[in-house]
């Protein structure tokens, strides 16, 4: 599937060329720390299949819990956060969700590193809502 997306300011736009069936949410507590939130929805990209339109991208090299280091490419001026990728930079890139302009067809199907879930992340449906912020 080609999908398109970029920053919150506009600085960063890409396209990429990703697959649907890889869609997951991440409950790793780097992910929560990276993302100011509980989870993060990431779908991986095929094999080089990331490409950078505009904009220049700052990276911070994450090393994991595994020792394994991992680029976290973000947007220098509004600090939204794109992907993450290999120490090296690819093949595969770990695209955020929240990014990508089609992120509603992004469904996820797999749920990683639940150990970190937060206890009332899976009840959020039952919360009451509103449209807009209430």
């Amino acid at each position: 599937m080609k999908i398109d997306g970029g920053c919150h300011c506009g600085h960063i736009t890409y396209e990429a060329e990703v697959d649907p069936e890889r869609v997951v949410v991440c409950n790793c507590e780097d992910c929560q720390k990276l993302s100011g939130s509980p989870f993060r929805s990431v779908v991986f990209s095929k094999e080089n299949g990331f490409k950078l339109l505009s904009g220049e991208l700052k990276i911070y090299l994450k090393t994991g819990g595994s020792g394994a280091k991992r680029q976290q490419a973000f947007c220098p001026e509004c600090g939204s956060s794109i992907y993450s990728t290999s120490e090296q930079g690819g093949p595969v890139y770990g695209i955020r969700t929240g990014s990508v302009n089609q992120c509603a067809q992004l469904v996820p199907k797999n749920r990683i590193f639940t150990r970190s879930e937060q206890p009332w992340v899976l009840d959020l449906a039952s919360l009451p809502h509103a449209e807009g912020a209430s």
